[in-house]
């Protein structure tokens, strides 16, 4: 019993060492990048485009689409959550794919805003001190527009705006819910999903964003059926 209880001791120990060492190996990354440009000067870099779009010019279905798919908690947790990130786990493993992601939509903002797309460890965890920065200093509706004008789209398209004109030569404000729940599953794996791509796996990639709003209530079924 002596022998379990330091056995556990020392666990709890390594455990936190190796916790501090992620808190401070993740926070310089991130106080360096902010070295090289503030995070507010990031920001403006975006909202400073001439076709940024604010959040009150997005189509409601559009909006609903992107937070039933890429995190329909976004508007009550914080920086990361928790819940999302072993819900994420449990349906990949569940349904053998890889249709959901742990990251919330502010982390999102904070690799395309602050960081680059580099799928490292020392990323991520600068990742989180940027998202708990921009949650600080910026509404959830200003993240929010951040994170559609600084996504990718596929065939060259970097924003909200761009990919609207250039797959239905439309602004974003006139999307159909087709349209919408189309271009709100293309940033996941542009390259995959971008409809010129590949069409039949973002028709299914659609599919899924449909019936994630049917899900969270934004939708009917009716509505998913008719706009597939």
């Amino acid at each position: 019993m002596k022998l379990f209880r330091k056995i556990l001791i020392i666990f709890l120990l390594l455990l936190v060492v190796g916790a501090s060492i992620l808190f401070v190996v993740g926070y310089s990354y991130y106080a360096n990048t902010l070295k090289e440009k503030p995070l507010i000067s990031r920001v403006e870099e975006v909202t400073s485009k001439e076709n940024f779009i604010k959040f009150e010019d997005l189509p409601d279905n559009y909006i609903n689409a992107v937070i039933s798919v890429e995190d329909h908690r976004f508007y009550e947790h914080g920086a990361i959550d928790p819940i999302g990130i072993a819900r994420a786990f449990y349906t990949n493993i569940r349904d053998h794919e890889f249709d959901e992601g742990g990251s919330t939509i502010t982390q999102q903002v904070a690799k395309n805003v602050v960081f680059n797309q580099d799928k490292t460890l020392i990323r991520k965890l600068g990742e989180v001190f940027a998202s708990y920065d921009l949650e600080k200093n910026y509404s959830k509706d200003e993240i929010f527009a951040l994170y559609v004008n600084s996504s990718y789209f596929g065939d060259g398209y970097y924003c909200i705006y761009d990919a609207s004109k250039g797959y239905y030569n439309k602004e974003p404000k006139d999307l159909t819910l087709a349209e919408a729940s189309m271009l709100a599953g293309v940033p996941n794996a542009p390259s995959v999903y971008a409809p010129t791509v590949n069409p039949d796996l973002a028709k299914k990639r659609q599919k899924h964003v449909l019936n994630k709003m049917v899900e969270y209530g934004y939708i009917s079924q009716e509505d998913a059926n008719s706009a597939m």
